[in-house]
């Protein structure tokens, strides 16, 4: 006869699920819709349907970074949302000030990854802009840019994307007296590679329920992925875009960004006659000048070409130096020559002078160097 010693079966079963769950993190109350809030606070919580409308005004209107700040939940609520769900609020680990006014965020996310956000005010014109993160590191790889240098590790969650917004707005109305102006999706990452949760994000800062900004505030930032950018014309965004060319002929293309192999210009032009036509959003061309690269005669007749049949602005952006990199800046002359030539081949053009580059917050330049 053989004696059985221990629990039975079912209860040494249920415990392992107990500890198995247990040990699963719980997940961020803002990954949950509005139609799933409230099913959850009504169905689980017992709560009445009206708490799940002042939950999501703490979520999205008032950037509430813990629960204890939702002051007019009763108590025993919030504990019982803080059983089921985290709230997983970015934190600031070091801020940078450039002499030029330019402020660096490095934000730390729940699984102790960094990003970098930086706010660009521009006082005399009360224009002040953040430029915001979509991924940890990148993929892409291009060859003048320090976060190319970075793998990439994941994709922001919408709520990470929007907690830069609101944290940086916070900061610049505490500075300077003035909300964010502008939002550019052009910090570390491909926007275009985290669709899903970059989307979500502008839903929300655009929401009358959220941050209630003008999606014509926004401008999305792309290396070049021409599906992508079809997929954004079928879903009619409202915000601009921006595709970082740097360079007109494909050859050259090929060599600084990788990208361009499987979306070459042409490709890419076909897309974004397709973005215009269905959306009639702006479109500008981001262009880093590189010293006897793509800064000549040829390079601005075959921009020019490029441009043609689209209504862009060309930007024409000093190149910020990145450790390990041999490219350099355009000087100030063939720079003006540059941009005077695409001007009187009818190109619209600017040029962007770099801000924050005493502290690594320039275009290119942001790779969460301590």
């Amino acid at each position: 006869m053989s004696v059985r010693s221990g629990p039975p079966y079912s209860l040494l079963r249920k415990a392992i699920f107990a500890g198995m769950k247990k040990a699963i993190a719980k997940e961020d109350l803002r990954t949950l819709s509005k139609d799933a809030l409230e099913a959850f606070i009504v169905q689980d919580c017992k709560q009445p349907r009206y708490r799940a409308e002042q939950v999501w005004q703490w979520l999205w209107q008032k950037g509430a970074r813990d629960y204890d700040s939702m002051s007019n939940l009763p108590k025993a609520f919030r504990a019982e949302l803080a059983k089921h769900y985290e709230l997983r609020s970015i934190v600031v680990d070091k801020r940078q000030q450039s002499t030029d006014g330019t402020i660096k965020f490095r934000f730390r996310l729940h699984d102790n990854q960094l990003i970098e956000s930086v706010l660009i005010p521009v006082s005399a014109d009360k224009r002040y802009t953040v430029c915001v993160s979509s991924q940890v590191g990148c993929s892409l790889s291009c060859k003048f840019c320090a976060t190319g240098q970075m793998d990439r590790v994941r994709n922001l969650t919408a709520a990470e994307i929007y907690d830069q917004v609101f944290q940086v707005n916070q900061e610049c109305l505490e500075i300077y007296g003035h909300p964010l102006t502008n939002i550019v999706y052009m910090g570390m990452g491909e926007p275009l590679l985290a669709y899903r949760p970059v989307m979500e994000s502008i839903a929300h800062i655009t929401s009358p329920e959220g941050l209630g900004m003008s999606a014509r505030r926004i401008t999305v930032s792309t290396a070049g992925i021409a599906k992508m950018i079809y997929k954004m014309a079928e879903d009619k965004v409202r915000f601009n875009l921006a595709l970082s060319l740097h360079a007109a002929d494909d050859q050259k293309r090929d060599e600084i960004m990788p990208i361009n192999e499987q979306n070459n210009l042409s490709i890419l032009k076909t897309a974004l006659l397709e973005f215009y036509v269905k959306t009639r959003n702006k479109i500008t061309f981001e262009y880093i000048a590189f010293q006897n690269f793509n800064d000549g005669e040829a390079d601005a007749k075959n921009l020019a070409e490029f441009c043609g049949g689209l209504p862009v602005m060309v930007n024409i952006i000093e190149y910020n130096q990145v450790d390990g990199v041999d490219f350099v800046k355009s000087n100030e002359n063939r720079l003006d020559r540059f941009a005077t030539q695409l001007s009187k081949l009818g190109v619209s053009v600017t040029v962007r002078r770099s801000r924050g580059k005493d502290i690594d917050a320039a275009c290119g330049q942001l790779a969460n160097k301590d």
